[in-house]
C-alpha cells in the first residue's frame, strides 16, 4: 500500500458560522463520530453572515490548492425554507479526480467546482440515508451537511448519499465581468479581504488592454471621487500609505494601500464600480 493511500481522508470546511459560538465544533464532532480519521481543514468560519457570493469567492480561490477530498460548505439563508423559497441540499462530483463538494445548492459550490474541471455528478441528498435523525430547520450543517461529508470521505459514493440531479439544473452563481470600453477599465468590487484590499473582477489582461503597465499612474473613480493610484508588483513598491492595483494571488487585479485599507480609503463595498484610466 502507498504512502498516499494510507493517508487519512480530507474534508475542507468553511462557513460563516464564526467561531464564538459551537456551530463549528459540533460539526467537527458530527465528522467525528461517522468518519474518526477525517483530517478536517477550516478554511474559514468569519464569512460574513448570509453573504453567499463571498462565500463562493474565497472556496474558489482555495480550491486549486487543496488536497483531493470533500469540500464542506455552508453559508445557507435559505435554511429550512420551503415552497418556492426552498433550495435543494447537494453533494456534486468534479472533474478533477478525487474532489467533492458538499453544500446548499443557492451557487455556493459553483465557482469552486468550475475550478476544479466542473460538475460531473450531482446528487439532492436533501432526504440522504446519512442525515441524523430529528433534522433540525435552521441547523442543515450539523443534520445533514456535515454526515454526508463524512460519509463520502469514509468512503460512500455520491449515489449513496443522495438522488441523481442533472447538473445543468444546479444553481449558478453570477458574477461580474469587467470590460474596457473608451479608454476606461470599468469593474466592479468582488470583495473586500481581512487586510482591506479590494478584489476585483478584472484581469491583468484587462490592464494591459487598458496600455496601462507597471510604474503607470492610474485614477480610480468611485461615484464622483477620484483617486489615484500606481500600477505595482507588490505593496512595498509605493510608498507607505499609497494606493496601488496590483495582481493579487488569484491572478485577479485588487486595489490596495501599503500598510492601510484600501476598503476604508474608498468606502467601497462588494457590488460597487470603478472606473480606472490612465492618469
Amino acid at each position: 500500500m502507498s504512502a498516499r493511500s494510507e493517508a487519512p481522508p480530507v474534508i475542507t470546511f468553511l462557513s460563516d458560522y464564526g467561531r464564538s459560538d459551537e456551530f463549528v465544533g459540533v460539526c467537527h464532532g458530527v465528522i467525528a463520530r461517522r468518519c474518526p480519521q477525517a483530517r478536517v481543514i477550516d478554511l474559514t468560519h468569519e464569512v460574513p453572515p448570509q453573504d453567499v457570493r463571498q462565500g463562493a469567492l474565497v472556496l474558489a480561490s482555495a480550491a486549486p490548492y487543496l488536497p483531493a477530498g470533500v469540500h464542506l460548505a455552508v453559508v445557507d439563508p435559505g435554511v429550512g425554507a420551503s415552497g418556492t423559497g426552498a433550495r435543494r441540499a447537494v453533494a456534486l462530483g468534479a472533474s478533477e479526480a478525487g474532489h467533492a463538494l458538499v453544500g446548499p445548492d443557492n451557487g455556493l459550490l459553483m465557482p469552486a467546482a468550475e475550478a476544479l474541471g466542473g460538475v460531473v455528478e450531482a446528487v439532492d441528498v436533501s432526504r440522504s440515508p446519512e442525515r441524523l435523525t430529528g433534522i433540525s430547520a435552521t441547523f442543515h450543517g450539523r443534520d445533514l451537511f456535515a454526515p454526508v461529508a463524512a460519509a463520502l470521505a469514509a468512503g460512500a459514493q455520491l449515489s449513496q448519499v443522495g438522488e441523481p440531479l442533472d447538473p445543468s439544473q444546479l444553481c449558478p452563481l453570477e458574477l461580474s465581468h469587467a470590460s474596457v470600453l473608451d479608454g476606461a477599465l470599468r469593474t466592479r468590487v468582488l470583495r473586500s479581504d481581512h487586510f482591506g484590499n479590494l478584489v476585483l473582477d478584472a484581469r491583468p489582461a484587462d490592464m494591459s488592454e487598458l496600455g496601462a503597465r507597471p510604474g503607470a499612474k492610474v485614477t480610480v473613480q468611485l461615484g464622483s471621487l477620484l483617486h489615484h493610484a500606481r500600477v505595482a508588483r507588490a505593496f512595498a513598491d509605493v510608498p507607505e500609505g499609497e494606493l496601488l492595483l496590483y495582481e493579487d494571488s488569484q491572478r485577479l487585479l485588487s486595489l490596495a494601500v501599503n500598510r492601510g485599507s484600501a476598503a476604508e480609503r474608498l468606502g467601497a463595498a462588494a457590488g460597487e464600480q470603478l472606473e480606472v484610466r490612465l492618469a
